[in-house]
């Protein structure tokens, strides 16, 4: 590694925060982001986790000073986005859903192309085209017109643009939507690698099996936060505990289970029904009795820790 990597890796552990308050924003009448109020360490993975309409967009839009807040401030690195959102895009790296790479250059031409808009200095850009290279598997496609990419590699390329300046806060917005499960394992490579060498950073996120990969975790629903916590955290105060049940038809048994005494919640994933209890080991044959006399056999049951997408179902169940 550089000196210079060491040192933007030094300075982004000790300077690099989000402080996020009241944030809102709205479009008529429509209220897309509605008081968010959060805080991001030096150094962290943070998630916006939630479903399409959630405001994870529209969130990193104002965070990165693309988009003007209705009410309410985020400072980033000391930085408003309402009084200086100019001065704020110095501190970050923003990759959009759409991120603008341009089909007829290379993917060596991109690269220096956004170096050339970052003011990145001309003896730097060697070393860090070389590590961008090295996590990024793309050196052997140096010279291939990025219009010629596949879409996980447009991705690839995409965060290695975004990363040439080296910047203290990376703000990624679904970055792995569409993508092939290779390239999705390469992208949270190399979004790790940049945690660990200090730069913070904020991904969103509409795959809740993505949750468990953040130190914290923002889930979002309707442009409110819904809970804030570690993943782990958020699974363990799911109260109760879950049992995954398989039978057929499964929508059938979720409804009658639903009106079970002991049934907390129950809810379709997929082929299959995660249903809450008080206890598994108690309620597990009470809910097996209770299927085969409505007709329904069971083929498999068993506990399971809750997941991430357990929480949020019950999360926005309570406001709902």
């Amino acid at each position: 590694m550089s000196a210079a990597t060491n040192s933007t890796a030094n300075g982004a552990q000790e300077s690099a925060t989000i402080h996020v308050k009241g944030l809102t924003r709205r479009f008529g009448e429509t209220i897309a982001v509605d008081g968010l109020s959060f805080d991001v360490t030096g150094g962290e993975l943070f998630g916006l986790v939630g479903p399409d309409g959630a405001g994870k967009t529209t969130t990193l839009r104002m965070l990165a000073g693309v988009l003007r807040p209705s009410a309410g401030d985020a400072q980033l690195s000391g930085i408003s986005v309402t009084h200086d959102p100019e001065g704020v895009k110095h501190e970050i790296a923003y990759m959009s859903q759409r991120f603008g790479l341009y089909a007829d250059m290379t993917v060596l031409e991109n690269l220096h192309f956004y170096a050339d808009l970052y003011s990145v200095p001309k003896q730097e850009r060697p070393a860090r085209l070389e590590r961008l290279f090295h996590f990024s598997n793309l050196a052997p496609f140096k010279d291939r017109l990025a219009g010629k990419l596949s879409g996980g590699m447009k991705q690839k390329l995409g965060l290695s643009c975004a990363l040439i300046h080296q910047p203290k806060i990376l703000l990624l917005d679904e970055p792995t939507f569409g993508v092939d499960p290779i390239s999705r394992r390469d992208l949270w490579l190399i979004v790790h690698d940049m945690v660990a060498q200090g730069v913070t950073v904020v991904v969103s996120t509409s795959y809740m099996d993505e949750a468990e990969r953040f130190d914290r975790v923002a889930l979002l629903y309707q442009g409110r936060l819904l809970a804030l916590d570690t993943p782990q955290a958020l699974q363990q105060a799911l109260h109760g505990e879950m049992l995954v049940i398989q039978v057929e038809p499964a929508r059938a048994a979720r409804d009658l289970l639903r009106a079970h005494p002991s049934v907390r919640r129950a809810a379709l994933f997929g082929d299959k029904l995660h249903v809450t209890v008080d206890s598994a080991a108690a309620d597990g044959p009470l809910l097996d009795a209770a299927l085969r006399a409505g007709g329904l056999t069971p083929q498999e049951m068993q506990a399971m820790p809750p997941t991430m997408e357990d929480v949020f179902i019950e999360r926005m169940t309570e406001v709902a």
